[in-house]
């Protein structure tokens, strides 16, 4: 027999139906509108990352993984339109930029000035300061480090500024030892400041184009370690680096030798002059939950400033 006395089902509207947040009877039940299980429940926080990234940053970044993650935390992508007003854009939770440059780091300044509660990642300030190759070692170096087998430090190091004639002298009195490796002081994000080359003797310093750091080569096995610092999470990947230079090549090389970025060099432990069986890492293991953790713990962090701020 049919029973005409079951009540029918509450409805309320699900958090993802924008066109109405009210419900029509408290409790859980179904959406009135998408007909989806719904919840009593306040909708969940949605935390919005505007992100302003180069096509290449955006593939490599914005992963299937990554987003599918943020989505399950509660974190939104949103592209930011360069070619608007970053002020009449958002609101945003977090700004996320990869993009260098006086207007726009004047466009972020005014950003945050109309928008204190906006967290920027990475401040122009902390970027020009890892931008400039020497302040950026001064910070190892004023850590002082040391373990058991040794110390922890930078390769002696000149920075070099005005009449290139003058570079020979000034390595000479700097008492730095063939060869050095030449970098362009600043990284400005063109691809003249990642030239790199290796100095074999004090003629071919005066060809060069101040402003410059010149350190010492230092023989590392064709390794280095890649630290990555996300907030509280520190990770260490090893990564291919340059072959290490025999005093036979120093004493038969002269002039400029240019090098391949480290990043983009030896595709292989044989190119890297590296054991074979020493794996190279590409990608931060766990990305994903380090990156979408670190953005909670960001809002998370202002929250409670806030909190103790009004008490």
């Amino acid at each position: 027999m049919k029973n005409d006395s079951i009540a029918e089902s509450p409805k309320v509207a699900c958090r993802d139906n924008a066109e109405s947040r009210e419900t029509e009877e408290k409790g859980g039940g179904l959406c009135f509108l998408c007909g989806s299980a719904g919840s009593s429940l306040p909708p969940k926080q949605k935390l919005v990352v505007g992100y302003a990234l180069k096509p290449n940053k955006i593939k490599s970044f914005l992963q299937p993984r990554l987003e599918a993650l943020a989505r399950e935390k509660g974190i939104m992508f949103v592209a930011i339109d360069q070619n608007k007003s970053l002020l009449d854009q958002g609101p945003f939770d977090i700004v996320l930029h990869k993009f260098k440059g006086k207007e726009w780091f004047q466009t972020l300044q005014e950003y945050v000035q109309k928008h204190p509660e906006i967290t920027v990642i990475d401040p122009p300030g902390a970027i020009e300061y890892l931008d400039n190759r020497q302040s950026m070692l001064n910070v190892v170096d004023d850590l002082n480090l040391s373990y058991s087998n040794g110390k922890i430090a930078i390769p002696k190091q000149l920075v070099v500024r005005g009449d290139p004639n003058s570079v020979p002298d000034a390595v000479k009195r700097a008492g730095l030892k063939l060869p050095l490796v030449v970098k362009p002081l600043v990284l400005d994000g063109t691809a003249k400041s990642h030239e790199l080359f290796l100095a074999y003797d004090h003629i071919s310093l005066s060809k060069l184009e101040p402003p410059l750091v010149l350190q010492e080569f230092v023989n590392h096995g064709g390794v280095l370690f890649k630290v990555y610092v996300v907030g509280e999470t520190l990770k260490v990947v090893r990564r291919f680096s340059l072959p290490d230079v025999e005093n036979y090549e120093q004493s038969h090389n002269v002039g400029l030798v240019p090098l391949p970025r480290v990043s983009f060099t030896a595709a292989s432990a044989v190119g890297a002059d590296l054991d074979p069986h020493v794996a190279g890492y590409e990608k931060i293991p766990d990305y994903e939950h380090i990156f979408t953790d670190f953005l909670l713990s960001l809002v998370e962090g202002k929250s409670k400033e806030h909190h103790v701020g009004k008490n």
